[in-house]
């Protein structure tokens, strides 16, 4: 729709930068199985060889983790929906159980303070800037909700079943941040006054203290409590890796049916019909972030939130477009709101404003140079073999 509304170039730039944004999750979520390795499994991947990124230290053990990881869920995303569709279910109810589980705790146990979540904003000369600072990555957060219609084809959705699914993940993810957050601010350490102190001492903090909704789970549970979240944070992980492998290769597959991409990314597997070039295509960029740590990948986490900026920008516009034909006003509104908020978006990410202090960093500004010069290329390849 976008191709017929606004031409072929803004089809591309509003899908390659959109990609980026789905892509993103893919080795984020991989890389952080090693995560749960050092600090629930006691550091059992730190071994072999190691060498530091950023400052953060990468242990080959942890590489060969999330690297089998990646070319697991490869292979699942290859399979089809189907396959990966039972794996998802099997991790949604983990994910839904372990969060039921650690509220229920909380609620009962009388350990859950609600006087904790005092002082309302961080103490600062300007009250709220770090609402700026979360407000600057909503894009990127609100990533995932709009990928159900990547798949929704094979599954078969009728268009308004789509709409409820998209609506529901939405308040349920909504749900379990507000959940999680609500508890972790309120079963801090006994040692600090209030959870400002207990944030701003933890870089100095090692083991489970130093991650706080862990921390609140033991609390409230021990090593049970520790259990179900564990659960509840590796379904959330796993899920994030294949649902995103799915959401970004129907993409880039799309992209190549509609000829702004070579055809190599449109080409199905032929037993499965899935588009497999497009997810090794995405397998082995996801590959390089083991290798480069956590701390590296942030700057690409970073540099996808303007992604998803640009094409929910593009996406208003086309709505807006659509709109004005069909004369629907409701959607009118909300497309101009739409548009107004990438804009919004952009200017944090993009301008460096010191009081704010959200904008993109050094390095997330040359990932996003270089996502853009690829896209130049696949670009002008496309339009070679077109000739």
């Amino acid at each position: 729709m976008l191709k017929w509304l606004l031409g072929k170039k803004h089809a591309f730039i509003c899908s390659w930068f959109l990609s980026i944004s789905y892509l993103a999750i893919v080795p984020l979520n991989a890389t952080a199985l090693a995560l749960i390795g050092r600090n629930l499994l006691d550091n059992i991947f730190q071994v072999g060889f190691n060498y530091s990124v950023a400052g953060y230290d990468i242990y080959l053990g942890e590489i060969i983790l999330a690297v089998g990881a990646l070319l697991l869920f490869a292979v699942l995303s290859i399979r089809g929906v189907k396959v990966a569709g039972v794996f998802q279910t099997i991790l949604v109810f983990a994910l839904v159980g372990g969060v039921l589980i650690i509220s229920i705790s909380a609620v009962v146990s009388g350990k859950l303070h609600i006087e904790n979540l005092s002082p309302g904003f961080y103490p600062s000369n300007h009250k709220g800037l770090g609402i700026f600072a979360v407000v600057a990555v909503a894009p990127w957060a609100f990533v995932g909700f709009d990928t159900i219609p990547q798949a929704a084809e094979e599954f078969k959705f009728s268009p308004k079943k789509s709409k409820i699914i998209m609506i529901l993940s939405i308040l349920f993810g909504a749900l379990v941040y507000i959940v999680l957050s609500t508890i972790t601010a309120s079963v801090f350490p006994s040692q600090y006054n209030n959870w400002v102190e207990y944030i701003n001492d933890l870089p100095n903090l090692e083991g489970m203290l130093s991650l706080p909704t862990f921390h609140a789970a033991s609390q409230l549970l021990g090593n049970t409590g520790l259990l179900f979240i564990g659960l509840a944070v590796l379904a959330a992980i796993l899920s994030g890796v294949i649902g995103f492998y799915m959401a970004a290769s129907r993409l880039f597959y799309s992209m190549a049916k509609e000829n702004v991409l070579p055809l190599w990314f449109g080409k199905l597997h032929e037993n499965y019909h899935t588009p497999a070039n497009a997810i090794l295509f995405i397998m082995a960029i996801s590959m390089i972030a083991p290798f480069l740590g956590r701390n590296a990948l942030g700057w690409i986490v970073d540099m996808s939130s303007i992604g998803a900026a640009i094409g929910y920008g593009y996406t208003s516009v086309a709505a807006l477009k659509y709109a004005k034909k069909e004369q629907n006003i409701l959607i009118e509104i909300t497309g101009c709101i739409g548009i107004v908020m990438s804009i919004f978006f952009s200017i944090l990410l993009l301008i460096p404003i010191p009081a704010l202090d959200c904008s993109l960093s050094k390095e997330a500004y040359l990932c996003f140079a270089i996502w853009i010069l690829l896209g130049i290329v696949f670009y002008f390849k496309r339009n070679k073999e077109m000739k």
